[in-house]
């Protein structure tokens, strides 16, 4: 990600603090695409790994669930430290922590010690969102946030289109335990954000928890209703990702029977509209508004149910299908970075953003093992048709019905 491709910044600003920003952009975006990376590898390999294990989809599904729901763990232990300590030191400990998580869950020996490995990763992954969203949003011009509040969140799709790619290239040979050894590598992405990114100016102006806990927990009491409303949007939000990602490559393996390299295929072109849609929908809503852009790609997404689950058997036309769908739900995705960041008080923006994003989460964590229930009954298509149909009809009301700080200044909000 060059400078070249990065809008220019506001006209007063210097060349170092363009720097930084790129530089904080990138650091936030390679965070989060490994990140993402390091989760989706289960995802392509639940099946195997359960065959191993001697255990079933949905109970393999568990483990998703596992990973899930630790997350606002991380956000928790993460985004205080983020409010205390500054953006960066917790930052470089999350990724070094979920990376180790990640290399160890290759050598686990049994079902359990794998549980309880993606229990330990759920963790580090709900940690790297909330304060890398915070210290990017703080660092990138206002006037650009909602299109790269899009590039940073489709680091989301991109790891998924990465371990695609692993799953294509790495698994037909070797298995699915180096997958997870690969996982290791975010570690060295410390390295650079400690030589290149610099600590958020927003977060030298509002560090309420440097001078009293005491003070900072009345902060957080007094703002409980706008970080509800926090957690109700983003658990209609990760029911409308999860529901549509997580058993999608299982969908295509057991009901459709395509191979690994069609599997592989499909979901990676899905990510690149993932990708697409964040940025461009991130960009529609600097223009007209985030809540605007957000329930236009619900609304759009039920439309699109019938191509992305309900067709013939035809690869090219499941892809289109996949393309769209992640188009839109993850273009809804691409705003909430700037979306939730502006709406959270400026004192507590490391912790409240991404902790009320890890308790939607948490909610909707249930989603992938629903799924697979549902599929007991009905076929897999039938299950995630129906869900996602229920997930977007509820989240475009709950984003219609609630609040918008559209490019308000984070500096001057304390």
């Amino acid at each position: 990600m060059s400078a070249s491709l990065l809008p220019a910044a506001s006209p007063g600003s210097s060349p170092k603090q363009r720097a930084n920003s790129r530089n904080t952009l990138i650091a936030g975006f390679l965070g989060w695409t490994l990140d993402a990376f390091d989760f989706f590898i289960l995802t392509y390999v639940l099946a195997q790994v359960g065959a191993e294990f001697h255990k079933s989809v949905p109970e393999m599904a568990l483990t998703i669930t596992a990973s899930l729901m630790m997350r606002p763990v991380g956000a928790l232990i993460f985004g205080l430290m983020a409010d205390r300590y500054g953006r960066r030191l917790p930052l470089m400990l999350d990724v070094v922590f979920y990376s180790v998580v990640e290399v160890l869950s290759g050598f686990a020996p049994t079902y359990r010690a794998f549980f309880v490995l993606r229990l330990l990763y759920g963790i580090g992954m709900g940690g790297e969102w909330g304060v890398g969203a915070s210290l990017v949003m703080e660092s990138v011009p206002v006037k650009w946030r909602g299109m790269l509040s899009g590039v940073l969140q489709e680091g989301y799709a991109l790891g998924n289109l990465l371990a695609a790619v692993a799953f294509w290239t790495v698994f037909p040979h070797w298995g699915w335990r180096p997958m997870f050894f690969i996982g290791g590598l975010p570690a060295l992405l410390t390295l650079f954000i400690r030589a290149k990114v610099k600590e958020s100016d927003a977060w030298k102006s509002n560090a309420v928890a440097r001078k009293s806990w005491r003070e900072y927990f009345r902060a957080v009491a007094v703002n409980w209703k706008r970080f509800l409303y926090l957690v109700v949007l983003m658990a209609v939000m990760n029911f409308m990702s999860h529901g549509t990602q997580d058993l999608y490559p299982t969908f295509l393996q057991r009901q459709l029977h395509f191979n690994t390299r069609t599997t592989a295929i499909i979901s990676a072109v899905s990510m690149l509209g993932a990708i697409t849609g964040g940025i461009l929908v991130g960009l529609y809503s600097d223009r007209r508004g985030r809540r605007r852009a957000m329930v236009t790609s619900a609304l759009l997404a039920i439309l699109v149910i019938p191509v992305w689950i309900f067709g013939p058997r035809i690869a090219a036309l499941l892809a289109t299908g996949a393309f769209l769908m992640q188009f839109l739900v993850q273009g809804a995705w691409g705003v909430i970075p700037a979306h939730i960041n502006e709406l959270s008080p400026g004192p507590l923006r490391g912790f409240f953003p991404g902790f009320a994003y890890q308790i939607g989460v948490l909610i909707a964590s249930t989603a992938p093992v629903l799924e697979a229930v549902m599929t007991r009954h009905m076929t897999y298509s039938q299950a995630m048709g129906s869900f996602a149909l229920v997930v977007f009809v509820l989240g475009a009301l709950v984003i219609a019905c609630g609040p918008e700080a559209h490019r308000i200044q984070f500096a001057a909000d304390s």
